[in-house]
């Protein structure tokens, strides 16, 4: 994908050696997530960091190693935001590969990986069907934000998802009320309202124009 969004801006696909840069972007992006904060926070700040950090790196690399999308939105050679899409042709929920598994417990512990499990499990649920991708994460790195950067983004998800003919269409979940507006202005319907643990949000889906 090499998609000029716009005059400034490009989404392309991620390559290995931008992966460092995108987990820092989303490491600092979902420090303040309700549903990361409720997995992963046990009252020690430091350690709530230190699993976020091991959380997000483990995923990144595995849907990395399993050919999953990754999107940046780039500024000449500077990324300004990431996104990152699952598809169920990865296992996902309790059928996650026990590589997975395994590191993850190691970097935050048996309650935070079976937590993260039962929010895929659940995402799955209600999904119209088996071939809609799920919008694992999506951030615009802290010192770019409120330029617009977000909806260049959600943009960027569905001219992906319309370039797909095996995909029905891409879902998130969001918990917070700016950005499911966001993606709301860009023909994202919500589906259900959800509590992921203790936590509430919309499950909101795009349909892909790909019939």
């Amino acid at each position: 994908m090499d998609n000029p969004i716009s005059e400034t801006y490009r989404a392309v696909y991620l390559t290995a050696e931008d992966l460092r840069v995108a987990a820092s972007i989303l490491y600092n992006a979902y420090h303040d997530d309700p549903f990361f904060i409720e997995t992963l926070h046990s009252g020690d700040l430091a350690l709530y960091e230190q699993k976020l950090r091991g959380a997000i790196r483990e995923e990144l690399n595995e849907l990395w190693q399993q050919e999953q999308t990754l999107i940046g939105l780039f500024e000449g050679e500077r990324m300004l935001g990431v996104v990152c899409i699952v598809t169920q042709q990865l296992p996902l929920g309790e059928s996650r590969y026990w590589h997975w598994r395994l590191k993850m417990l190691i970097s935050t512990g048996w309650q935070s990986t079976q937590a993260l499990i039962n929010k895929e499990t659940c995402l799955l649920e209600h999904l119209p069907s088996s071939r809609c991708g799920i919008l694992q994460f999506i951030a615009v790195s802290p010192s770019e934000q409120k330029k617009g950067l977000g909806s260049q983004l959600v943009q960027a998800v569905t001219s992906w998802c319309d370039e797909q003919p095996e995909m029905d269409g891409v879902a998130v979940f969001a918990s917070e009320q700016a950005h499911a507006q966001i993606f709301s202005l860009h023909e994202f319907a919500v589906l259900e309202k959800l509590f992921i643990g203790k936590v509430e949000g919309e499950l909101l889906y795009y349909h892909g124009d790909n019939d």
